[in-house]
């Protein structure tokens, strides 16, 4: 199986299963529960706070992280707690992931529109909200796109709104720029482990509690906390920065092999403004549904994981204009630290090899 689907998920870095498995093994005192006073325990808090720091250092300065299940959870927190906060209304990119639009939705948001190159266009301030919360992801799941949060957070605090950052496809890749109040990030999309994210409130601002029951993080997510998990982040946040300019570096010659491997498709949203990580394209005579089957050798997508089995166009693709038939000839593939240049010739061979099937040369 070549794997060309990064923005779902990322392959899990070693020194990330690595720092996991004192936690898992269960040897000595690693078991502990860390919100436990003996010794043991207090062990396991360290280690807690270790990554806590370790994922810490990817973010801006001035704020604290709370780590919670994924960055479902994080959004999902930050937009319904926040609008209990702040109460003036709230307003949202029309291309947010669904774990934020559905939030959206649910709180009557104002829809924030993007352009034909799936970027947010300039900030209109009859949109945002006075005393409420604004959503600009920072870069797009679907299409890869970077979003100019900066100038959203002062669009937000020019109304005395909060600027919530989804980071999730950028943590650790992409610069966050300064201005954000909310960031959610999630470890399995920087190779750390699934079931672990986090969310960064800037200090100064009183985000009511996710849940009650105990004082763990600080009294604002009650549960116990995994010491393993919450490792495994550290550890995968501290790679990250260790190899930014590395990994950049092998994602810009692996995006220039794919442009270079596959002129006759149409790139989805912008170049420039743009994760090269993500490659959504589209060719004119192409089922993505049933290249998908005849490259049943390639893992890639159609779009966000989370919504690539219901059948709906993206509805990315839509809020920039892309024609419905356009957008079920459109393919999303990824690729990241792990991925050789190898692995990416013989997966865009295949799927050359399969759109050739559908009569598409």
């Amino acid at each position: 199986m070549i794997y060309l689907d990064y923005q779902a998920t990322t392959p899990l870095a070693p020194e990330a299963r690595a720092a996991m498995l004192r936690w898992l093994d269960g040897d000595g005192d690693t078991f502990a529960n860390p919100s436990s006073t003996h010794k043991a325990g207090r062990a396991a808090a360290a280690a807690v706070e270790v990554a806590r720091d370790q994922v810490a250092a990817l973010l801006p300065k001035g704020g604290r992280v709370f780590f919670t299940s994924g960055a479902t959870e994080a959004l999902n927190w930050a937009l319904l707690r926040g609008a209990e906060l702040m109460p003036g209304g709230v307003a949202g990119l029309s291309i947010e992931h669904a774990a934020s639009l559905q939030c959206l939705e649910r709180l009557h948001a104002t829809v924030l529109p993007v352009d034909g190159n799936g970027v947010a266009l300039p900030p209109d301030a009859a949109l945002i909200p006075e005393n409420g919360i604004v959503a600009t992801m920072l870069v797009n799941n679907e299409v890869g796109t970077v979003q100019p949060v900066a100038d959203f957070a002062d669009a937000a605090h020019a109304k005395n709104s909060l600027l919530l950052c989804d980071a999730v496809q950028g943590y650790g890749r992409v610069a966050i720029p300064e201005g954000a109040d909310l960031i959610a990030i999630s470890a399995h999309k920087l190779h750390g482990p699934k079931g672990i994210g986090a969310l960064w409130i800037r200090d100064g601002i009183d985000l009511p509690p996710l849940m009650f029951g105990g004082a763990q993080e600080q009294g604002m997510r009650s549960g116990t906390v995994s010491p393993a998990l919450c490792a495994g982040f550290g550890a995968a946040a501290a790679l990250a920065a260790e190899r930014l300019d590395a990994d950049a570096a092998h994602v810009e010659r692996l995006w220039s092999l794919a442009r270079e491997m596959l002129p006759e498709w149409t790139v989805n949203g912008a170049v420039d403004a743009r994760y090269h990580g993500n490659f959504n394209i589209r060719r004119e005579g192409v089922n993505g549904l049933r290249l998908m089957s005849d490259a049943r050798n390639v893992a890639f997508s159609l779009g966000s994981a989370c919504g690539s089995g219901s059948g709906k166009v993206s509805h990315v693709l839509r809020a920039m204009g892309v024609s419905e038939a356009d957008a079920r000839a459109s393919i999303r593939l990824g690729w990241g630290r792990y991925t050789s240049e190898q692995e990416l010739r013989d997966g865009l061979t295949a799927i050359k090899d399969a759109a050739r099937l559908q009569g598409v040369n």
